[in-house]
């Protein structure tokens, strides 16, 4: 098998397995965040700015959990994009040996 299948199959297969770990951490994160917020409605002695102070820290909490997977998004991206070229010049050289 040519080596930069294989490449392409390993980057394919840890892509899949971070993308299906990532999910299932965004829904174990979501469902705490729906726990957290019924929590909070029924407690009336939690003040208004520690719900507003949870409220932000979830917020923040999402965005950087988006931020990490843009950028584990475009990690994946650029290491297809290297083989990919690897493998097209890979692909020249043997046309121009075989001539």
């Amino acid at each position: 098998m040519e080596q930069g299948k294989i490449a392409k199959q390993m980057i394919d297969f840890h892509k899949a397995t971070f993308d299906n770990t990532f999910n299932a951490m965004s829904i174990l994160q979501e469902q705490t965040e729906r726990m957290v917020n019924m929590f909070l409605e029924q407690s009336p002695w939690v003040p208004e700015e520690g719900k507003n102070a949870i409220q932000d820290w979830v917020k923040a909490y999402k965005k950087g959990r988006m931020d990490f997977k843009t950028s584990a998004d475009d990690s994946f991206k650029k290491v297809e994009d290297f083989f990919a070229g690897f493998n097209k010049q890979a692909k020249e050289t043997k046309v121009k040996a075989g001539k």
